[in-house]
């Protein structure tokens, strides 16, 4: 790796180029990966700030973060300000949270989920005596498949069908051909447990009835590493990432809409944009949707493996419904992160993932920030988002005509539950729907996590982080491997390391 001393002595002209597409959480990390491999990198984001599903949005007082709102293994993002040579922590300020959720179901009854090992087995028990033995079992497996699955494969690329032959004894042993929700059923007789310790796949977009239990990992890494969120917001980690670029000498440009990555001789050349400009790199990563960029970026000609059909084919993530408002009055009594559930979980979940229709119940995800710091909002008052999975645009609904519809549905469960008062009590608001998804961040099919979570569209099967077809093109992001959330997206711009060449060989 090149010192900062190595670089900075290098004129602007004489370091290799590299274009990253999008600024989300991938595209950033990206950047600063290649910014400190002698890279100089500009940023091209869509929209007006930074941030891609972390985008903020400032209203009326209040400050909304628009996506993440949790962040597990925090070491991912220590290691991008190590890389320049700043410690997060002088940055950033990241709160351990306790409980990590209070999973509330539809008679009312309430499990708080923590990493606090006796403080679980005692909630395990309250609900079902008999299963606490299971969920130790249950903790066991986790942290194996943890170890396996994310420890030691979450940073390596999957570029031949030889890496997911290495791996398959592995698969096999941790049953990562069984669903989240079989595995879970396998240790805990009760179904409301079954219920808590099977979700967590919705937080990366798959069905806990057919995500791969590989993905029942999640429990560990956040028993491990815990639960954190960023004072001032999830927003204030972008800040900070955009600060490091800033001072490696990358540039950030915003309202640049990619048209199209430039493709000469099987090879990618830099990106054209929208209004005609054209900018030309020595390599590019593409932190846009993976269908996207390749349906959308890239021409036919220069695709063999990801084709429009095969794209079509491809299952895709549901999509969400977000309602973002803030309250003239605090909910002292909310938790932080607090998980809704309704009335039915295996059937709703497939009326959004296979019957894509829109159900008259839901499951909600409650956001309330201002529990942990209240100058998101006001004196005295409460910021929220409520989180609603929904079908993607596969299923035809009419966002435009359905939205206010289905908003005042959701504050009428939630004025019934937990925020009574609540219509009475609402000072500002906004939605985000599937067309949003669409619209402001090029997800194909308006799909909020992009692929399916599946077995067969992970790894090796997912888009490569080294494109197959096209030669200095690189993916990071929650369309490529290893996946959704921010773990795995931190992950995928680590992958660089492994498979981008270093600025010097263009030298």
């Amino acid at each position: 790796m090149l010192t900062l001393a190595e670089r900075s002595s290098k004129t602007p002209a004489a370091r290799a180029r590299a274009v990253v597409i999008g600024g989300g959480f991938g595209g950033l990390a990206a950047a600063i990966r290649l910014g400190a491999r002698g890279y100089r990198v500009t940023v091209l984001e869509k929209r007006d700030a930074p941030g891609g599903r972390a985008y903020v949005y400032r209203q009326d007082g209040f400050t909304f973060d628009a996506g993440p709102t949790i962040v597990t293994a925090p070491f991912l993002f220590e290691e991008l300000w190590a890389l320049c040579g700043r410690r997060m922590a002088d940055d950033v300020e990241l709160k351990p949270m306790s409980p990590f959720y209070r999973i509330r179901f539809d008679d009312g009854a309430c499990f708080d989920y923590s990493g606090d090992m006796a403080a679980m087995r005692a909630e395990v028990a309250r609900f079902s005596p008999s299963d606490v033995d299971g969920f130790m079992r249950f903790m066991e497996a986790s942290r194996e498949i943890c170890r396996i699955g994310f420890e030691q494969l979450g940073d390596v690329p999957f570029s031949s069908p030889l890496d997911m032959a290495r791996i398959a004894p592995d698969l096999i042993r941790l049953q990562g051909y069984r669903s989240v929700y079989a595995l879970v059923s396998q240790h805990f007789r009760d179904e409301r447990l079954r219920t808590i310790f099977s979700f967590h796949p919705l937080l990366i977009g798959g069905n806990p009835f057919r995500a791969s239990a590989i993905y029942c990992l999640i429990a560990a890494l956040e028993n491990r590493w815990g639960v954190h969120f960023a004072m001032g917001g999830t927003g204030a980690l972008v800040s900070g990432l955009v600060d490091l670029i800033d001072g490696q000498g990358g540039n950030i440009r915003y309202g640049c809409d990619v048209e199209s990555i430039i493709v000469e001789r099987g090879a990618a050349r830099g990106v054209r944009l929208a209004d005609g400009e054209t900018i030309h790199s020595d390599i590019v990563v593409s932190n846009a949707d993976s269908a996207w960029t390749y349906r959308h970026l890239l021409p036919a000609s220069a695709r063999r493996r990801w084709s429009d059909r095969k794209l079509a084919r491809a299952s895709y993530s549901m999509s969400l419904f977000l309602w973002y408002f803030g309250t003239r009055r605090r909910y002292d009594d909310v938790a932080h992160h607090t998980i809704l559930m309704g009335p039915r979980y295996r059937e709703l979940l497939k009326d959004i993932f296979e019957r894509k229709i829109l159900a008259q119940d839901f499951s909600l995800y409650l956001h309330r920030p201002t529990a942990t710091d209240p100058s998101l909002a006001p004196p005295g008052c409460d910021a929220f988002y409520v989180l609603s999975p929904v079908p993607n645009l596969d299923g035809g609904q009419d966002w435009s005509e359905i939205a206010p519809s289905y908003r005042r549905r959701i504050a009428a469960f939630l004025e019934a539950s937990v925020l009574p008062g609540l219509s009475s009590e609402i000072v500002t608001s906004r939605i985000t729907t599937p067309l949003n998804f669409e619209a402001d961040l090029n997800a194909y099919r308006g799909a909020a996590f992009g692929l399916e979570p599946i077995l067969t569209q992970s790894a090796w099967f997912r888009p490569h982080n080294a494109s197959e077809d096209v030669r200095n093109l690189f993916l990071v992001g929650a369309g490529t491997h290893p996946g959704a959330g921010l773990p795995g997206v931190l992950s995928s711009a680590r992958i660089l390391d492994k498979v981008a060449p270093h600025a010097s060989v263009f030298a």
